[in-house]
């Protein structure tokens, strides 16, 4: 799959989630095979990019990979000017938030409540296709409810504005993460338009991976949840895509050296007081399906670096001599 000038070496995509594909997480899923990460999803307001959060967001250095960075917002001025901004800060690719399902965004016209608009936004994509000069990729999701999936209305909307790239989540605004994604429509969507369609919803599995290439048609894939606590979800499809069949677990040794390095890019990204608290959510998607609840509450109760690392360390070693 190529966006603008970018040859991805595969069709795997890591999906932007904010608080959770920061540049340690983005790494790492670079590292274990994704094509591409795109960030966490920035807003356009000038008047909140003068904080830790959104200058993190905004940083690029140590980045690997192609720099995809995500903004969101209504206006299609201040849309631009995110854009223009994002690219001098070293953004190689611009994707736009039109998937985002979350309250505080949606009341602010923006996310997926823009899909109740396509007028506004033909005019948004517009706007930041002629403000920059690296390519412009959108995020959606299938329509803003059931009973109104105007995905390949948005679609074609997209391809006419110079949208190199379209992701399609398979459920409505008003689904949120509830149900089971569906495909009919990323389909759709993908037989309308030429430009790239990755899809994306529920990919948890190589198996599941290889479904839903099948049953879209999709050029690409982006997996956002099915990567939370497992990385190394990229190498797995990528082996069975290419082979058919399924890689052995991640062996107890790499699982603990990518957690313990997980959580020291953390702390040095974070600082200790931040890093400890975002280290929290991430041990325990990586041992969501072994540790025990005592363990689990016992280390959201650390409050040092030497503690959360002391504590995994010995969680380990336990787990390799029984």
């Amino acid at each position: 799959m190529q966006i603008g000038p970018y040859q991805l070496k595969n069709q795997l995509i890591v999906a932007p989630m904010a608080g959770v594909t920061d540049q340690p997480f983005r790494n790492l899923c670079l590292r274990y095979g994704a094509a591409l990460a795109v960030s966490e999803m920035l807003s356009s307001n000038p008047e909140v990019w003068d904080t830790d959060k959104s200058r993190q967001r905004m940083a690029h250095a140590g980045e690997d990979g192609i720099r995809s960075v995500q903004i969101a917002g209504a206006d299609p001025d201040m849309m631009a000017y995110a854009a223009v901004v994002n690219v001098q800060q070293g953004a190689q690719i611009i994707d736009i938030n039109m998937g985002c399902p979350a309250k505080k965004v949606n009341k602010k016209l923006a996310g997926s409540a823009l899909l109740q608009y396509p007028e506004q936004v033909k005019a948004i994509l517009q706007a930041v296709v002629a403000a920059v000069d690296v390519p412009v990729t959108l995020k959606i999701r299938t329509g803003w409810a059931p009973e109104h999936r105007n995905g390949v209305e948005i679609a074609q909307i997209a391809e006419d504005c110079g949208i190199a790239s379209l992701a399609v989540h398979g459920r409505t605004r008003q689904c949120m993460y509830k149900g089971n994604a569906e495909y009919d429509t990323i389909r759709a969507i993908k037989q309308k338009v030429s430009i790239p369609v990755v899809a994306n919803g529920d990919i948890c599995t190589p198996e599941k991976a290889q479904y839903v290439l099948d049953q879209t048609g999709a050029d690409a894939l982006m997996i956002g949840r099915g990567a939370q606590g497992r990385p190394w979800i990229f190498r797995e499809i990528q082996h069975y895509l290419e082979t058919g069949n399924k890689l052995a677990p991640i062996e107890v040794d790499e699982k603990r050296q990518v957690m313990l390095e997980h959580l020291k890019d953390l702390y040095a990204l974070y600082g200790e007081y931040k890093g400890l608290r975002i280290a929290r959510k991430h041990v325990g998607w990586y041992l969501d399906q072994e540790a025990q609840r005592p363990f689990r509450a016992d280390f959201n109760r650390l409050e040092t670096v030497e503690d959360q690392c002391s504590m995994l360390e010995r969680y380990f070693d336990e787990l390799v001599k029984n």
